[in-house]
């Protein structure tokens, strides 16, 4: 049988009345896409247990390096499953906890004020005249990044466009660059486009999931962690009904295949 969320928590925050048991801090390292998602799952995991969430969000690639360098974080949920097979390769996570959470998906948004209609010109967009400036993530750190390269190769566009990118350390930075008019339109993570930050403020097009490789994305309970069974607890409200619920509202969706 499968527990509901809210039912693997009532059980969790029963436990621990009834063990006594403190309530834990875990420190979570998340992929910049998922900083509403994810301050929403927080706030339902902490209500429900008692257990606090604290949050450090950032390019895949720096949460990786911070890792890898001893950095104190508990879990580390990546925005690629490749940094997570990594940190399990060199004995910084364990092999066992390695899980697909999510696949996110990518868009091409630009602000309300822009003129161009994305849903109609598509990947065409950037190639106009009034488009100076098209943000994405750093490549060199974020999965993102690699996939607004690939799609832009995939469209044949790389080279028509490359004097006009302006990168970002992180996804949601290059989200910043278009919203504040730094960038005139940005290849971003759909969650981030349908955040209470953004989602009134501009228009998008969801790239077709064959532009780019898949953005499966990953967890991984970090070796070193002193609070696994905590941590675990929450990589399991978030793989629940009820969090992946949560990851839906903001466009992140089940992987096809585990």
């Amino acid at each position: 049988m499968k527990w509901t969320g809210r039912v693997v928590l009532l059980l969790m925050s029963a436990t621990m009345v009834a063990c006594g048991a403190s309530a834990q801090s875990i420190t979570v390292g998340a992929a910049a896409d998922l900083n509403y998602a994810f301050t929403d799952l927080a706030s339902q995991f902490e209500r429900s247990t008692g257990n606090k969430v604290i949050l450090t969000v950032g390019a895949s690639g720096n949460l990786y390096s911070q890792i890898m360098n001893g950095a104190p974080f508990d879990l580390f949920f990546s925005a690629d499953e490749e940094y997570p097979k990594r940190l399990v390769e060199s004995g910084k996570a364990d092999s066992s906890s390695l899980r697909i959470y999510a696949v996110g998906h990518l868009v091409l948004w630009v602000p309300n004020r822009s003129s161009l209609d994305p849903g109609k010109l598509q990947m065409g967009v950037l190639t106009e005249t009034a488009i100076k400036r098209i943000a994405i993530a750093n490549p060199m750190h974020a999965p993102y990044g690699r996939a607004a390269i690939a799609a832009l190769e995939h469209y044949g566009l790389k080279s028509k466009v490359a004097d006009k990118l302006v990168m970002g350390e992180s996804v949601s930075q290059a989200a910043q660059f278009v919203q504040s008019g730094n960038a005139q339109a940005g290849l971003i993570a759909l969650s981030l486009a349908k955040s209470p930050a953004m989602e009134s403020k501009g228009k998008y097009w969801e790239l077709p999931l064959d532009a780019y490789p898949e953005l499966r994305q990953a967890v991984v309970v970090v070796t070193a962690s002193q609070r696994k069974k905590t941590a675990q607890a929450f990589v399991d409200f978030v793989l629940s009904a009820e969090g992946q619920a949560v990851l839906k509202k903001y466009g992140l969706t089940p992987p096809t295949h585990p």
